[in-house]
């Protein structure tokens, strides 16, 4: 399996080849190679830092000559006009990562921006809001650090570091106890050490989960407030629970005070607007 640096290096390698191809033959054709020069990270919208370590790979990555200092740290909230990094080196190369640098920290920047106004939502309860797996296919590990910068917990990073068993799972497994006793049964095949959560759709559901025992964690989906108050009292402490399935800024909240441990949001990652900023000679 990869790591996490292996993928982010294939990431920037297709990247650069999707934007640059053969040439940036605009920049090559106007500007000398030994040209030398700095451009600055300009803030133009208020909201929370994210992808200052990923720009700083673009960068080194595409050319080690090009310094960069960094002014305003990953976490941190912006506002209009501040200047996150300064960056010198070949005019080329400033040209040429430019947009990369731009699209990583714009998308990244806007998703720890929303995770943080969920986050804000959930003061004073024990809830955390998780992210899920709805996610730009090859980006997921940047917006799962963008969730995390912006306050909020990864669920599972993709299928391979935890068990989720979801409704499909359940129906095509036979039922609830057999998809639980055949985790085991090959988790304990494969020696295997992975937290297992179940999903359950009503309350019989959940009392057959708790006949049954032998998960981590028990989520609720497309349970009422209402409905998730109850379940919770059934649960009694016994497995961590999560409410999931239909949840939105207005009705989170709502979910916490049931007393659930976290709530999954999809549009964490899947429907995010990027913060404004621009890459300006200086």
């Amino acid at each position: 399996m990869l790591t996490v640096n292996e993928l982010v290096d294939r990431l920037i390698d297709l990247a650069f080849a999707e934007d640059i191809g053969d040439g940036d033959h605009t920049t090559l054709c106007c500007i000398p190679a030994d040209a030398m020069g700095r451009s600055h990270l300009l803030i133009k919208e208020e909201g929370i830092l994210a992808g200052i370590e990923m720009a700083k790979k673009v960068f080194d990555h595409f050319d080690p000559t090009l310094q960069v200092e960094v002014l305003i740290q990953d976490g941190a909230h912006v506002k209009p006009g501040d200047i996150a990094m300064v960056v010198s080196g070949k005019v080329q190369s400033l040209l040429q990562t430019e947009r990369l640098m731009l699209n990583i920290m714009q998308r990244m920047s806007g998703i720890a921006t929303n995770t943080n106004r969920y986050v804000k939502l959930l003061e004073g309860t024990k809830t955390h809001v998780l992210d899920t797996r709805k996610t730009t296919p090859g980006l997921r590990m940047l917006e799962k650090q963008a969730v995390k910068i912006g306050g909020g917990v990864n669920h599972r990073i993709g299928l391979f570091d935890m068990i989720l068993l979801k409704d499909n799972h359940v129906d095509f497994a036979g039922g609830i106890a057999n998809a639980i006793n055949r985790c085991h049964t090959y988790l304990k095949e494969k020696g295997l050490d992975l937290k297992i959560e179940i999903e359950v759709r009503n309350f019989d559901e959940l009392q057959q989960v708790m006949d049954c025992g032998g998960v981590d964690r028990i989520m609720l989906d497309n349970f009422s407030v209402e409905n998730t108050r109850k379940a919770v009292e059934i649960i009694g402490g016994r497995y961590e629970t999560e409410s999931s399935g239909g949840i939105t800024f207005d009705t989170i909240r709502s979910y916490a005070e049931c007393g659930v441990d976290y709530v999954s949001v999809g549009a964490l990652t899947h429907s995010v607007k990027g913060l404004d900023m621009s890459f300006k000679a200086c």
